[in-house]
């Protein structure tokens, strides 16, 4: 009698383990259907819950990339218009160089809208101004600044620490069929890639101001010109 008890607690027991045995499975299959994309590995998720991005490798970082909050280049002269100075002394501006874009693209007429702002680390970049001064006008070249009217009240001096160049502008009167007024570069071992303020200065004060955008070396020398009209 107890041997027949014994077999029976033993054949119970052999039936509770094939039961328990097919349920994990089936909750093992539940989850690879209703989660295709896991193909069975484990979801990598963030804090918050939400599935974390695959990692694309470095191009999120390189400089042709733009950050969310990244400034909007518009191509338009912002004139300085205060009571101690005269923005009418620049009346628009052309801006060229010598890495990208076609010969059509790097010379236009001076304006005060549609002007290049977008160009390579490297690359030479001249000026030809509107203006009936030959000589006077300098451009200061400084990391954006998310507060524009600090150049309002800031005094351009030739010592003036925490700007990457500047280009002194005069018009070459030996040579007037060249039309010549200046150029800079930025030195990749100096300055990196991101955005800058061009700021017109006259007398050591601001009286225009444009966005800029520099790139890394070669990243726009194959761009067409509407490519480059459309950087942002």
């Amino acid at each position: 009698m107890k041997k027949l008890i014994a077999i029976g607690l033993v054949l119970v027991l052999l039936f509770a383990l094939a039961a328990c045995g097919k349920d994990g499975s089936n909750e093992t299959q539940n989850n690879l259907q209703t989660n295709p994309q896991t193909n069975g590995k484990p979801e990598t998720t963030a804090a918050n819950g939400t599935q974390k991005p695959e990692n694309t490798g470095a191009a999120g970082n390189s400089s042709g990339s733009q950050p969310a909050d990244a400034p909007a280049l518009t191509g338009k002269l912002h004139l300085i218009n205060l009571d101690d100075r005269d923005p009418s002394i620049l009346r628009g501006v052309s801006i060229y160089g010598n890495q990208a874009g076609s010969t059509d693209f790097n010379s236009k007429n001076p304006a005060t809208e549609n002007i290049r702002c977008a160009f390579e680390l490297n690359e030479y970049v001249g000026f030809i101004p509107d203006t009936d001064q030959t000589y006077g006008i300098k451009v200061w070249v400084l990391k954006h600044r998310e507060d524009q009217s600090s150049y309002e009240t800031t005094q351009f001096a030739d010592l003036m620490p925490g700007f990457a160049t500047y280009c002194d502008l005069h018009f070459d009167t030996d040579e007037p069929e060249r039309n010549y007024w200046g150029e800079f570069y930025l030195n990749p071992d100096d300055c990196e890639p991101g955005y800058y303020d061009f700021v017109f200065v006259y007398e050591g004060k601001a009286i225009a101001t444009l966005l800029t955008r520099f790139y890394g070396q070669g990243e726009l020398s194959e761009k067409s010109d509407d490519e480059l009209a459309n950087l942002k």
